[in-house]
């Protein structure tokens, strides 16, 4: 989708995010409710938006819990904001903020709103896990018991393995492949190496730390207190290793297809917690409330593809469509963000990208897209360093370009994510202000 600059032109006037912890460490007791909710009421209370201004609160979840389905609902009300906002939640794996962002970003450029709040949440931490289908049926059966005997015969039914739990994998649907079986599969199939693998996750921690310690992400996290007794204030991301080296990451052994493999913890995003929320409204709108907006959308696009050969290229899919539909050469970039789920599927969509094998083939084209400068990528770090709340990671890099678009004095930033399903999502800002 490309947008013209106008009155009803969707920008960015602001966006925060809570710090991205590993799982099980000091957010083990947040749910996805309470990341949204401090998400939320952080970005309305840093912005000074009178709540009453808000057309709609969209947010993205993968795994919410059952109480909290409609995870953005729940927490406006658990943020004050008036009840008479409408808001819901998108469930698309992990673009589930940037479909969340391009619905605001649509519904506003249509002139059907002036001022949203977009974002997404995850605690994988607390995600539901499920009892077998035979124990649910049965207790189903039990709200009908009516008396004693009913009760024995029923007990009687149960059988040990129907106590076993149902968890959650990281794991296709269709074809049952983890993503990061996916990862070694396409990192073979570009040639993409473990070194060069190690190398990138070691660049994204370096560039990371390197970020966290000069400041540069003070400006988008929310300094978040742990209940129960709130005493201990998280400042920061957790999952951060600027002290590791290659040495250390070549020890590690293949995570995913033993002993062949190339995916390893130290190479592949981890289990996070967190959330993350954009405010959005009419460049019109803005004005109108003396905001100075930060950047503009200027298009969106989403895309599918083979999820069994090609399930991680989705970048290299959404991004040469979404420079056609925009009319944008890719040298005209001066910010890429990229979602990094894994440093194999990072790299072989850069390869991609500058293929002309996999442009025509694949694409349709007569040459590649391009090659694109690593040394513009994900300079404060990605993923890998910073955390992977499924739900929330679009918003991340949505706000983390624009904050680099100001530092750098740059003028345009493309976003790019792959998500589980062959789903690809890229988005291209252009600096205001």
């Amino acid at each position: 989708m490309l947008i013209d600059l106008n009155d009803n032109s969707p920008v960015i006037v602001a966006g925060c995010r809570t710090p991205f912890l590993r799982s099980m460490t000091d957010f083990k007791n947040f749910s996805s409710y309470d990341l949204a909710r401090i998400a939320l009421k952080g970005l309305i209370d840093r912005s000074g938006l009178n709540g009453s201004e808000i057309d709609q609160v969209i947010f993205g979840c993968v795994l919410n819990e059952p109480q909290t389905s409609n995870v953005a609902r729940e927490a406006l009300i658990g943020a004050h904001l008036p009840l008479q906002i409408p808001a819901h939640t998108i469930a698309m794996a992990c673009i589930s903020s940037g479909r969340a962002i391009s619905v605001a970003a649509g519904m506003i450029a249509a002139g059907r709103a002036d001022v949203i709040v977009a974002g997404g949440t995850e605690a994988l931490s607390n995600i539901p896990i499920l009892l077998r289908r035979p124990l649910r049926h049965k207790l189903m059966d039990m709200r009908r018991l009516k008396n004693p005997l009913d009760w024995i015969k029923w007990i009687g039914r149960l059988r040990p393995r129907d106590f076993i739990p149902e968890i959650p994998e990281v794991a296709e649907f269709s074809n049952s492949l983890t993503m990061g079986q996916s990862s070694d599969r396409i990192s073979a199939r570009w040639g993409v190496t473990r070194e060069e693998q190690d190398r990138y996750a070691l660049r994204s921690h370096q560039l990371a730390a390197r970020a966290t310690e000069e400041g540069l992400f003070s400006e988008e996290i929310l300094p978040t207190p742990v209940p129960p007794r709130f005493k201990k204030t998280i400042m920061r991301d957790n999952g951060i290793r600027g002290d590791t080296s290659l040495e250390k990451l070549a020890k590690l052994p293949p995570a995913f297809y033993f002993p062949f493999g190339s995916a390893t913890a130290g190479n592949s995003s981890f289990l996070s917690d967190g959330g993350a929320a954009v405010l959005l409204m009419s460049n019109r709108k803005a004005k109108d409330l003396g905001y100075r907006p930060l950047a503009r959308i200027a298009g969106f696009t989403f895309t599918g593809c083979d999820p069994y050969e090609e399930l991680l290229l989705g970048p290299a899919f959404a991004i040469p469509k979404l420079l056609e539909e925009t009319g944008t050469s890719l040298s005209s970039i001066d910010v890429f963000e990229f979602h990094e789920a894994f440093a194999g599927q990072v790299l072989a969509n850069l390869r991609a990208l500058d293929s002309d094998t996999f442009a025509r083939e694949r694409l349709g084209r007569e040459s590649r897209v391009g090659e694109i400068d690593i040394e513009r990528l994900n300079t404060r770090g990605g993923s890998l360093s910073l955390g992977h709340p499924f739900g929330a990671t679009g918003a991340r890099l949505l706000i983390n370009c624009c904050n680099r678009l100001h530092h750098e004095n740059a003028n345009m930033g493309l976003i790019a994510s792959c998500a589980a399903g062959g789903l690809g999502h890229a988005m291209l800002v252009e600096r205001m202000g």
